[in-house]
């Protein structure tokens, strides 16, 4: 199978697709046939090696929406040719022709939900998710900013934020407002031109997605026993404290198959959005990275396998 590797850290240029095995799947796990794949920025990261320094060579990637091929001898709730998608196993790597994906990381994929669109929900959706309704035990009657609103997780976040009902403020540019008003977003502050500490007061929630002085001057705004969640730095617990608030630094740690499957009904409900901005082939990683990298976008990078039949 053909798949994409590192032998070392660095740019895109050390992205190599290579001939290798097709991958065994073990007693909890299947084997997928890929159809489609997921860009993170956590990918460059592990290319760059920001990410712990792993051993070499390293399979790149874990969104994926693919076709199960084979099963693991413990496997009761998947069958082969089962169309699923979510993350992939810790020895595999999305940007492959064939994956191996442990059965509590997957959902059915809805008939409703093509390849290329399942594939851009798993992390960027479980980061959203688990950040606003398993940490923050968001509200109808509360009021949440959500920092780069139209990022890949903050556009989520904006749209879970409204199935949840709550009142929603996002920052973004201001070419991007439409677009924030049509996920669900309430009122929408363009962070070149405006400082949001001066316009916003007694939020509940502040979902974090730029680090830095936005996250410093977050806490202004924070209403006292509110709750910031950064997904980019953890918060200071001491200015937690100070301001009578809670901190939480979220990472997708738990990459749920449950959750999946419930947010894939959202989207099959029409009730969730999935944008995508490009879709490349597999052979094309490097530029798809880049396109990832660069930023502003407005929907995910997706690469798609020659096994799908695109």
């Amino acid at each position: 199978m053909k798949a994409v590797r590192i032998h070392s850290f660095g740019g895109p240029e050390v992205l190599q697709l290579e001939e290798v095995q097709i991958p065994k799947p073990q007693p909890d796990e299947v084997l997928v046939r890929v159809h489609a794949v997921g860009i993170n920025p956590v990918d460059w990261k592990i290319r760059e090696g920001h990410m712990g320094m792993g051993p070499l060579p390293q399979f790149i990637g874990s969104d994926f929406s693919g076709v199960v091929e084979l099963t693991g001898s413990s496997v009761r709730d998947f069958r082969t040719d089962d169309a699923v998608f979510g993350t992939v196993a810790d020895e595999s790597g999305s940007y492959a022709e064939y994956a191996l994906a442990t059965v509590s990381q997957i959902a059915r994929k809805p008939l409703s939900l093509d390849h290329v669109h399942a594939a851009a929900l798993p992390i960027a959706s479980l980061t959203a998710w688990q950040a606003l309704v398993d940490h923050a035990h968001l509200q109808a009657d509360q009021t949440v900013l959500i920092h780069g609103a139209a990022g890949g997780v903050g556009s989520f976040a904006v749209q879970f934020a409204a199935y949840k009902g709550a009142h929603i403020i996002g920052t973004a540019s201001v070419q991007n407002h439409h677009y924030l008003r049509e996920l669900g977003a309430d009122e929408v502050i363009d962070y070149r031109s405006v400082h949001f500490e001066d316009v916003v007061s007694d939020v509940d929630v502040i979902l974090d997605t730029q680090g830095g002085q936005t996250q410093e001057r977050s806490w202004r705004v924070l209403k006292r026993g509110g709750i910031l969640l950064s997904i980019v730095q953890p918060p200071d617990e001491q200015r937690a404290k100070d301001f009578g608030a809670r901190a939480m630094f979220v990472r997708c740690d738990h990459r749920r198959g449950d959750q999946l499957a419930r947010i894939a009904d959202l989207v099959a409900n029409g009730q969730v959005k999935v944008n995508v901005e490009k879709v490349m082939p597999l052979s094309q990683a490097r530029e798809a990275q880049q396109m990832s990298q660069g930023g502003h976008l407005h929907g995910k990078v997706v690469l798609v396998t020659e096994v799908s039949g695109h």
